[in-house]
This record gives structure tokens, sequence and C-alpha cells, in this order.
């Protein structure tokens, strides 16, 4: 896989980003499904909170870089959408 990092940002309803990656490809992903998983992300379940949401050059970040999540993966799980 070439590198791949999230060039746009743009908050949908609920949990949900539309990102546009740097090879121009366009995903929804919905970050409620990681809610749960991992401590650090209980940060981003207070929708004021999710929505205060950096790009710091390589994904989306929050609480001053202290809560991400790697480009690949929302590139590989989130669902394409029409060019």
């Amino acid at each position: 896989m070439k590198l791949i990092w999230v060039a746009q940002a743009k908050p949908l309803d609920g949990y949900r980003m539309e990102l546009t990656f740097n090879d121009g490809s366009r995903k929804d992903f919905d970050f409620s499904t990681l809610l749960g998983t991992h401590p650090m992300y209980e940060y981003i379940r207070d929708h004021a909170a999710f929505k205060d949401f950096r790009l710091d050059g390589w994904t989306v970040s929050w609480n001053n870089g202290q809560v991400d999540v790697a480009p690949e993966y929302l590139y590989e799980h989130g669902k394409t959408l029409n060019q």
C-alpha cells in the first residue's frame, strides 16, 4: 500500500466524517465503531469534542493530538463515496 493521509475532513451526522485522502479518494467513516474499543476514544463520545477535530498532516486528531486514528485504518474501513 502506498503512503496515504487525510487531506480533508468534513463532519457529517452522528460520528461520521467525509474524508478525502491524498490520492483523491473519498470515504465515509463512522467513528462510533471505535467507541468502547479503547479508553482514548471515550474523549470523542461527546459530540462537541468530536466536532472539535484537527488535521495534523496525516490524519484526524482531537485533544491536541492525544486522540487519533491511523489514516490507513480510516482508508481501509471507510465506505467509498462516489468520485
